[in-house]
């Protein structure tokens, strides 16, 4: 993907919640999941434990290894825990609303973890106002934490019931309270979550990969709109009480999942490689070698090189010490910070015809700067496909999109941009290849790319333009 902030689709966040029947290490095995989920989410970590209905809480801001140590860990008892990593999508960069949200209300305390976007958050923050509540933070997720308090004396199931009908969006979600671990998700099934079975209870995970980790079997994706309950007599589903059709957020499989992951049965990893086999079906370039943007590009630079037959070669060498919070002071050193975060490997280069894979382009400022030093590395023909159509549309949904003006796929023709990024040819994979890449299934949103949200979105008279 892209190395400037200015200059990527953040991911969004990751969720992790553990019930165990006997024992009281849950944190443990959220720690391990939030590793896993850590591309998910880089801003800040945390991790709430239920110990008989009390709870208690340690989060801050960095990466899960800057937040965890096991003087900490060892403090965090009990049989339930949620966890969460988080890039902020909606409220500040502050540490009040690093997750787990915890309240306390009229029955005992409640913790949330939430990966996603409210559409209809400051209607929601705005009724919630009018009627009393304090806010502790500025995430649309706390609306949620006192919705469902809001409604508990109706009992939890039917608190977290009306919560979803009332709340409009992308939303998977972790509680516990009391007993008990909740999950949920939202009726399109916008953001993912997972069920894993482990020998001493279950486990809820925006991705299969964290169930991989802490040896967790997977048992199934969590269907949209439905609510899983799992306490001592095991997991009972609620299934939705209407029907919307499934929507799972295509960029899940282009960038933000791990490529181990599998994703209400789609594998990651196989979707990015038949996504570079149909790319090269798409663009029918001769070179000399086919190489990747690491690490998402990877899968598609290998399918493209099956499928023309053109050798695979390392681009790149990706200096992995460099985190997102990497100083540069002056605006010559974030210019040339791509340089720090990528360096061409010269002897795979020099003299050859190249196609470089990558997953996608939002302002373009960072894959000019790529295909720079692509050249200056010496090679004769730069070939830029990406592997999913032009990003010309905002997403409301958890992904920070920039502004639609700032899209440059919808401020610039394929042509434009080619010349922009200084490439030889550019070729973005199709819709129709998109859909070819999913399975030939229909059930993904692509709002980003065609404008065709699945709900109702903030007003804005830039996505009237192109549909």
């Amino acid at each position: 993907m892209n190395y400037f902030d200015g200059d990527t689709l953040h991911e969004e966040c990751g969720v992790i919640g553990v019930y165990l029947n006997e024992r009281i290490d849950a944190a443990n095995y959220v720690y391990y999941g939030l590793y896993a989920l850590q591309h998910r989410g880089q801003e800040s970590a945390g991790i709430t434990v239920n110990k008989e209905g009390k709870l208690e809480s340690t989060k801050g801001m960095g990466l899960v290894s800057d937040v965890f140590n096991e003087h900490n860990l060892k403090s965090l008892t009990g049989n339930i825990a949620i966890g969460h990593v988080r890039y902020s999508t909606t409220g500040d960069k502050d540490l009040s609303n690093c997750q787990p949200l915890v309240a306390k209300y009229k029955h005992g305390s409640i913790a949330l973890a939430h990966n996603g976007n409210l559409t209809n958050s400051e209607g929601v923050r705005e009724m919630l106002e009018d009627e009393g509540v304090i806010f502790q933070s500025t995430t649309d997720s706390e609306a949620i934490l006192n919705l469902i308090a809001r409604h508990y004396n109706r009992g939890l199931e039917s608190a977290i019931r009306n919560t979803m009908q009332l709340i409009k969006g992308a939303y998977a979600i972790v509680i516990t309270t009391q007993d008990k671990l909740i999950g949920a998700r939202d009726p399109h099934g916008l953001r993912p979550l997972c069920i894993g079975k482990l020998q001493d209870g279950y486990v809820l995970a925006s991705e299969s990969c964290a169930l991989d980790v802490i040896d967790a079997e997977f048992v199934r994706d969590v269907m949209p709109g439905e609510m899983v309950i799992i306490d001592q007599d095991g997991l009972t589903s609620i299934k939705p009480k209407s029907w919307c059709q499934k929507k799972l957020c295509v960029f899940e499989l282009i960038y933000l999942a791990r490529p181990d992951s599998v994703i209400d049965g789609n594998s990651v990893y196989q979707f990015r490689e038949k996504a570079g086999e149909i790319l090269c079906r798409e663009a029918g370039i001769e070179a000399d070698v086919v190489i990747p943007v690491p690490d998402s590009g990877i899968p598609s630079a290998i399918g493209y090189s099956k499928a023309s037959g053109i050798p695979f070669v390392e681009g790149f060498t990706k200096n992995r010490y460099i985190g997102r919070t990497f100083i540069q002071p002056t605006q010559e050193m974030r210019e040339n910070a791509v340089r720090i975060k990528l360096n061409p490997l010269k002897h795979n280069i020099a003299g050859k015809r190249v196609v470089m894979t990558d997953d996608s382009i939002v302002r373009g400022t960072t894959c000019k700067r790529i295909v720079e030093q692509i050249r200056k590395a010496g090679a004769t023909e730069v070939h830029v496909c990406i592997t999913s159509p032009p990003v010309k549309y905002s997403c409301y949904f958890g992904i920070d999109t920039p502004d639609r003006e700032k899209l440059v796929g919808a401020m610039m023709s394929i042509e434009e941009i080619k010349d922009y990024i200084g490439a030889d040819s550019l070729t973005y994979l199709s819709l129709e290849g998109l859909k070819e890449a999913c399975g030939g299934s229909s059930n993904f949103c692509r709002a980003c790319f065609n404008g065709n949200y699945p709900m109702e979105v903030p007003l804005n008279p830039m996505n009237e333009e192109d549909k």
